[in-house]
């Protein structure tokens, strides 16, 4: 099994200490966002966990501990883009985060981590020669610490459009002119640009379209072959695996205006009030009516491992 921690918050920056309490515990519980008394109980087992993925943008509050991750197999994939205060008001700056990136690449491996470039937008300050100009300075920077770059353009939520206003779609045109001259850039610097959600407009940019966390992506990740069921795989879009997010909408502190995660700064600071690192759910406890079950937990690594997989993996 996969377990995912980055699709609804960011655990790494915010909940770090709760984690590892998790971990130690050996157990974790998680609402369902559409139905929140129904409640899945994960355990925090190497045995069936195959991987555990983390998305965020600072990951600096894990790395004092990330030896109690050992017995895990892990992957990254860390945000760092060049906006200011105005856009990510409570991110750290990028040049502190591409620092704690590299500590965390020489810690956990060029197949564990990936640098996301995402999402990107066109304003007056963050015109696409912006883009062009501090992507090539970040990919230098991160050379030899990563091998692939994940991008992706922004998508206009309801939620989005509400704490973003003025902010509009990116043309095909200024897509595809960006995509080109980050592959460029990024073969320059040894990293494969792999698209996020963008189906396969960008292969003919000579973008990777085959998906930023795919079974091939954890699979180099484990080191060993991989049979994710389809379920796992939650968006038309791309092949990623998405399944078994332990997170919580409306709990992320970063106040980022393009957030898909979160409807209000208000609604945010009144959920992390009711975060307890003690507990084993992310935000509050038990509550009346909550119907708990527990996730059917087996491995997806393939013990039996043909000449073929070998070969693709020499």
């Amino acid at each position: 099994m996969i377990l995912n921690t980055g699709n609804r918050t960011d655990i790494p920056a915010y909940y770090s200490h709760w984690f590892y309490n998790r971990i130690e515990e050996g157990y974790v519980f998680s609402r369902n966002p559409y139905d929140p008394s129904q409640v899945t109980r994960y355990l925090l087992d190497p045995e069936t966990v195959d991987c555990i993925v983390f998305c965020t943008k600072n990951p600096a509050p894990m790395l004092d501990r990330l030896d109690r991750l050992n017995a895990f197999n892990q992957f990254w994939s860390v945000t760092i883009t060049p906006y200011g205060e105005d856009i990510e008001p409570f991110v750290p700056p990028k040049e502190n985060v591409m620092t704690t990136f590299k500590t965390l690449s020489e810690k956990v491996g060029l197949n564990r981590i990936s640098w996301r470039y995402d999402p990107i937008f066109i304003t007056e300050n963050y015109s696409v020669d912006f883009h062009l100009r501090t992507f090539e300075q970040m990919a230098a920077e991160l050379e030899g610490y990563t091998d692939n770059c994940v991008i992706s353009f922004i998508d206009l939520y309801e939620k989005t459009k509400r704490n973003f206003p003025g902010v509009r779609p990116v043309r095909r045109d200024e897509r595809l002119s960006l995509a080109e001259a980050f592959v460029r850039i990024g073969r320059e610097h040894g990293m494969i640009i792999r698209p996020c959600g963008e189906g396969s407009e960008l292969e003919s940019a000579g973008a990777d379209c085959s998906g930023c966390l795919s079974c091939a992506v954890l699979e180099r990740a484990v080191g060993l072959p991989l049979s994710v069921p389809d379920s796992a795989q939650t968006r038309e879009a791309c092949s990623c695996i998405l399944g078994n997010d332990i997170g919580a909408y409306n709990t992320c502190g970063h106040g980022c205006l393009y957030c898909y995660a979160n409807d209000d700064r208000k609604t945010v600071e009144a959920n992390r009030m009711q975060h307890d690192p003690r507990s084993p759910f992310l935000i509050g406890s038990f509550m009346d009516g909550d119907r708990i079950k527990s996730a059917e937990q087996e491995s997806c690594i393939r013990r039996q491992v043909s000449i073929e997989d070998l070969l693709v993996r020499l």
